[in-house]
């Protein structure tokens, strides 16, 4: 890819975000149809290109709608409620405004889009990530279960450098699973 990770994770997408943005992909994703995405079991590049599509939507959802940080926050990449979600919330935009689709279903999509909110603002506040600083969604440990470590805010420094820090933590885990899992397959 021509742009840097740094350069298409940045949030200030848009002047050039379109109807389908992954119209400025050239990776795995170029040529793909909208599809559920199993955030579990997508290889390294796949995942890579997945986080910067829905970093971008993102970025441009919180702006067209004016959604404030108890809604979409700055560190939602790191809650996987809020990552499943708005991922959710993206596929069905793509379908909802694919040319092809019948013209009520935007309409749909914003039926559906309120019920998003909602949840979207409970597991703001439960999770307790805000606007300047974030924290790890709190567990509840089950009996006989190890309690839950204890969790900690982060004073958010620059929202952008944690997300591409993020994103190239998670490829470089996903590179080592799939290495190891490579060296455990014998040639056929």
């Amino acid at each position: 890819m021509s742009e840097s990770l740094v350069e298409r994770a940045h949030g200030d997408h848009d002047d050039r975000f379109r109807e389908n943005s992954r119209d400025e992909l050239d990776g795995p994703l170029a040529n793909e149809p909208p599809h559920p995405i199993n955030w579990n079991l997508l290889n390294a590049d796949a995942a890579e290109a997945e986080w910067i599509e829905l970093n971008r939507w993102v970025n441009w959802l919180r702006r067209t709608y004016g959604l404030p940080a108890s809604v979409v926050p700055p560190f939602w990449h790191r809650h996987p409620e809020l990552v499943w979600e708005l991922s959710a919330l993206h596929l069905h935009w793509l379908c909802a405004y694919d040319p092809d689709q019948h013209g009520s279903a935007p309409f749909g999509w914003h039926r559906d889009f309120a019920d998003a909110r909602q949840r979207l603002h409970d597991w703001v506040a439960t999770s307790g990530t805000r606007l300047e600083r974030d924290r790890s969604t709190r567990q509840t440990s089950w009996p006989g279960e190890p309690p839950a470590d204890a969790v900690e805010d982060v004073i958010i420094g620059n929202r952008d450098e944690d997300f591409v820090q993020f994103v190239v933590d998670d490829v470089a885990r996903r590179r080592e699973a799939e290495a190891t899992l490579y060296a455990t397959v014998r040639p056929v």
